[in-house]
């Protein structure tokens, strides 16, 4: 029993940092990459799609990235969700490639940008603590149900700390890892 409340909380702790990851996946560096796009949803044919659905996307040099849509109809509506999206970013189109140029970060602009992040990051830490407290008071109803012993909660609640301590690790990590992504010119 424990181990199933122990096997839940690592399932819903890992999920936190794959979301936690994808968050940061969108928030823009001074770099072009494509997944600034993934999040990026098209009409197509009545439907929401991902860009990557509706056309191919790929970083032709440290700040540019092109979009090639697969029909020459969608260029409109690709470069149209691109500007709704709420990127700050700027298409800008030649034919039936859609390019997209980002503009440099400033000092500020970056700032900015790992205020965001940790904020984030300590969102993340919230909802695996959130888990951690789920996972406890499902040991402590075992306890009051005399299903488990004392000895057995004691341990499950270690199990649930050391697995709280090393998915606050990995956050910690990450954040180090794109503050300095960052802040790098």
């Amino acid at each position: 029993m424990i181990d199933d409340i122990y096997n839940d909380a690592k399932q819903r702790m890992d999920k936190t940092i794959s979301v936690m990851r994808d968050q940061f996946g969108k928030i823009r560096t001074g770099r072009a990459t494509t997944s600034i796009l993934d999040h990026v949803m098209v009409d197509y044919y009545g439907s929401n799609v991902p860009l990557s659905q509706a056309a191919n996307v790929a970083v032709e040099d440290a700040r540019t990235i092109t979009v090639q849509p697969w029909e020459r109809t969608m260029v409109q509506k690709i470069e149209k969700a691109i500007m709704t999206a709420d990127l700050g970013l700027n298409p800008s189109t030649a034919g039936q490639v859609i390019r997209i140029v980002l503009p440099p970060l400033t000092e500020e602009r970056r700032r900015d940008l790992v205020k965001v992040v940790r904020a984030e990051a300590e969102d993340g830490r919230v909802a695996v603590r959130n888990v951690r407290r789920d996972a406890n008071s499902d040991i402590k109803e075992l306890l009051g149900e005399k299903e488990i012993s004392a000895d057995d909660q004691h341990a499950g609640e270690q199990r649930i700390q050391q697995l709280t301590d090393q998915h606050i690790e990995r956050i910690d990590s990450l954040l180090q890892d794109k503050e300095q992504e960052i802040m790098t010119v």
